[in-house]
């Protein structure tokens, strides 16, 4: 069985269905671990270049599971699948995947955005899915994991209970709920250092200073748990 990385850990965690599909699977590890530990029943890779398409077949080859060569979720069909996964690529890659054929999107999704995470969350707040919860792997590369579920209830009201620490759902957005609401001291200090970095700045862009103003917010208004 492969062994994965701290990211995919995390993410292989998250998911409980029995028919997974992971788009853009690289190297197919993802999927057969899940299989392997028999987290899922059945898996689809999909991969729109042919050396990653090539790499996840022969990594899945005695699997129950197959690779497709196409382009996000144009190779899936309506309630083929039970959950999915898209990891690593950037948060605008993956809301134009999941905007792309929203029929075809299972009730559960799994995604790792290694890069504008608030697009992603804001996309799940205007398109029916909660957000159900968010993990982040440890060290100093730090990647979130964002667990959705379809719900027809809206707005989600994980954003309705920043009020309670004083924050909104904008702030919410940017650095996410979970992570807001636990408290947790390593997102103080993620926050911490990167206010002492803006100060250092000499001249700061209009969208560095709104990213100034929000991390002030969260630092007054949180009362951060302790290690």
């Amino acid at each position: 069985m492969p062994r994965l990385d701290d990211r995919l850990k995390l993410v292989a965690a998250q998911i409980e269905r029995s028919i997974h599909a992971d788009i853009g699977s690289d190297h197919g590890h993802l999927l057969a671990a899940l299989l392997a530990s028999g987290r899922i029943r059945r898996g689809i890779a999909v991969e729109n270049k042919l050396q990653p398409y090539r790499n996840s077949t022969a990594t899945l080859s005695a699997l129950n599971a197959e690779v497709r060569l196409g382009d996000g979720l144009e190779v899936l069909h309506e309630k083929e699948v039970e959950s999915l996964s898209i990891c690593g690529m950037g948060g605008q890659s993956i809301v134009q995947i999941l905007s792309q054929h929203p029929e075809r999107l299972p009730d559960e999704m799994i995604l790792q955005p290694n890069k504008a995470i608030d697009l992603v969350r804001r996309w799940a707040l205007n398109h029916g899915y909660w957000l159900i919860d968010e993990q982040s792997t440890s060290g100093s590369r730090r990647f979130e994991v964002l667990r959705l579920q379809r719900s027809t209830a809206i707005p989600d009201p994980i954003y309705q209970r920043l009020e309670t620490i004083h924050l909104n759902e904008s702030l919410g957005l940017i650095f996410g709920p979970w992570f807001l609401l636990r408290r947790d001291e390593d997102l103080r200090q993620r926050l911490t250092a990167e206010q002492t970095y803006l100060q250092s700045k000499p001249k700061l862009t209009a969208a560095s200073r709104e990213r100034m103003k929000a991390i002030e917010q969260v630092l007054c208004n949180v009362h951060f748990r302790s290690r």
